[in-house]
């Protein structure tokens, strides 16, 4: 896709080549954060992402589209994130049973409901 809009579409920005070329490196790439070339050009550009955002929020500015891309790219540099409670939602409301950190298998709760 890159490539395509890279030689000819409306989308021709300069960001399109290094996505190109990550995937044709490796065309089995799970994630674009993981080709060492774009994880280092993400990387002098998020502390100033991360003051916008604060300003942001200080003045009461809402910045949507920017909080929403820091919030995803700290998620996906995390090993483990706080989904735990989105899990127990889930099986509260609907019995989908969650995972946990100490021992394996599925696990359901009565969560308050005996």
């Amino acid at each position: 896709m890159a490539r395509v809009w890279r030689a000819g579409c409306i989308i021709r920005a300069a960001i399109l080549e290094p996505i190109r070329a990550a995937f044709a490196a490796n065309p089995a790439l799970p994630n674009l954060l993981l080709d060492p070339a774009v994880a280092a050009s993400l990387g002098p550009g998020i502390a100033g992402l991360r003051a916008t955002v604060c300003d942001g929020a200080a003045c009461g500015v809402p910045l949507p589209a920017l909080g929403a891309a820091l919030a995803w790219f700290d998620g996906m540099r995390s090993a483990r994130l706080p989904a735990n409670l989105i899990q127990a939602q889930r099986d509260h409301f609907g019995a989908h049973t969650y995972e946990r950190l100490d021992r394996d298998g599925s696990f359901h709760s009565a969560w308050g409901r005996e």
